[in-house]
């Protein structure tokens, strides 16, 4: 007897929900043809749909990778501090690692890598050909020290031979991170599409505070030319401020740019060395 007034009942329950059903959604269906034309078209055009509720774009990746992310940024962070920590101040050069060893620029990157040498200074770069090898071989054959940031990519990016010390990243942002870190001038050579990444946040880092307006040092009049004219424009419809420009020196001379970073290191840091910790395990 229960086993039948159950199934009654669910018979019932599921007959009702079918012409509940059936109702509403004619209801919907008129509702809809009611509907000006305007709104219809506006309604098709919507990717995430008109409501107070909350919505995502569902990927391929499930939920538990961003907690794996998450970690392997952690481990990459930190992999970078242990390593870069004691490495002394650095100024970083970026620059495009198409150049042969035969262009100007890069024999140019050679003699820059050379002076930071002289200056007792660590050259750092992204570790890779180009101009990053030119300034990394320019230290090291000075007998100063080199550093390489490399970054894994599916080309043009191997580590060059000329580092004293050399780490690769899994991404750009990490490098670029412990890059801006561990610098205290930056020297942008003649590059691409990443060098004008690197360049433009560490020049936005600077002019919003974020890190102290290290020098920034464009080599290059005549690659740089076209950036410096739309800086121009950028000045007169007041995108950024004629004071900007405080943050960049434009140069073709080493021996300018040279001064122009010692001067600021000298007025500004006092030399003092650095103490490891032996409860952080760092070697002596």
């Amino acid at each position: 007897m229960c086993g039948i007034i159950q199934f009654k009942f669910s018979y019932f329950n599921v007959h009702y929900f079918i012409i509940y059903v059936n109702l509403r959604g004619t209801q919907i269906f008129n509702l809809y043809r009611s509907m000006p034309d305007e709104i219809k078209k506006l309604n098709s055009r919507r990717i995430i749909p008109a409501s107070n509720k909350s919505f995502h774009l569902e990927g391929p990746k499930p939920r538990m990778n961003e907690l794996f992310f998450a970690l392997e940024i952690f481990v990459q962070f930190i992999k970078g501090f242990r390593t870069l920590h004691f490495i002394g101040p650095c100024i970083t050069v970026f620059g495009s690692a198409r150049f042969s060893s035969e262009h100007p620029y890069y024999k140019k990157s050679e003699e820059v890598g050379k002076r930071i040498a002289e200056l007792g200074l660590t050259t750092m770069t992204g570790g890779g050909p180009g101009v990053m090898e030119a300034a990394n071989k320019g230290a090291f054959e000075a007998g100063g020290k080199s550093v390489g940031c490399n970054i894994k990519l599916p080309f043009e990016q191997e580590p060059n031979p000329y580092t004293n010390v050399s780490i690769t990243f899994n991404y750009f942002f990490i490098r670029k991170v412990l890059m801006v870190k561990y610098s205290y001038a930056f020297i942008i050579m003649p590059g691409g599409f990443g060098t004008l990444d690197e360049f433009f946040e560490t020049l936005t880092l600077a002019q919003t505070k974020v890190i102290n307006d290290f020098p920034i040092v464009v080599m290059g009049r005549q690659y740089y030319q076209p950036f410096h004219h739309w800086m121009e424009h950028m000045i007169q419809e007041g995108t950024i401020s004629e004071a900007d420009r405080k943050f960049m020196l434009f140069t073709d001379s080493v021996e300018e740019a040279m001064d122009h970073i010692s001067k600021y290191v000298r007025s500004n840091y006092i030399v003092k060395p650095r103490k490891r910790l032996w409860w952080l395990f760092e070697k002596v």
